[in-house]
């Protein structure tokens, strides 16, 4: 006579299940504790990884600022492109003073460096305003954004029949 395939174990005890399974839980139930801790530990450090949210002042913006300005008139006389650039000081106490060249409907400024003087702010969340006022009277409105710091300033003029936008970078070495 054969031997049998497989033989039929007697039943266990709840007592003996636990004592044949105790060498592998001593082995495998340490790991698997280990790994769970360890993923979360990685989940809170995903979770602190955002950057703090920058606060932003008037003295965000401060020193001299060189920028590029382009666009386009929509109407009236000097309807068309514009191109220019311009060197802008804030002064860090919402005072500002320009110098700009900017070539409009193909041709050359009146002037130069047409200079500009005025006022600007800078909110909480680094968005903020800017007037220059040019010596014939008018005045510019813009809005504009602080970014990288304070190192970027973007603005764009505010009216009715401009599209004109322009990108400042600070000067390297230290405000003033």
């Amino acid at each position: 006579m054969a031997p049998p395939i497989c033989t039929i174990l007697p039943p266990m005890t709840e007592k003996e299940v636990y004592l044949t399974m105790k060498p592998t839980l001593e082995i495998f139930l340490p790991a698997y504790r280990l790994a769970v801790l360890c993923g979360l530990l990685a989940l809170g450090g995903v979770a602190q990884a955002q950057p703090p949210r920058v606060s932003c002042s008037t003295r965000t913006l401060q020193g001299d600022y060189g920028f590029t300005i382009e666009g386009q008139i929509l109407a009236g006389p000097f309807a068309g492109p514009v191109r220019g650039v311009a060197m802008t000081r804030f002064d860090g106490q919402g005072r500002l003073s320009q110098v700009d060249h900017v070539v409009g409907a193909g041709g050359p400024p009146p002037v130069e460096w047409t200079p500009s003087s005025g006022t600007y702010t800078v909110n909480p969340d680094c968005t903020g305003t800017a007037q220059f006022v040019f010596p014939d009277g008018r005045v510019d409105n813009l809005r504009l954004v602080a970014v990288k710091s304070g190192a970027e300033v973007r603005m764009v003029v505010s009216a009715v029949g401009f599209s004109v936008t322009s990108v400042g970078v600070r000067r390297d070495g230290p405000p003033f």
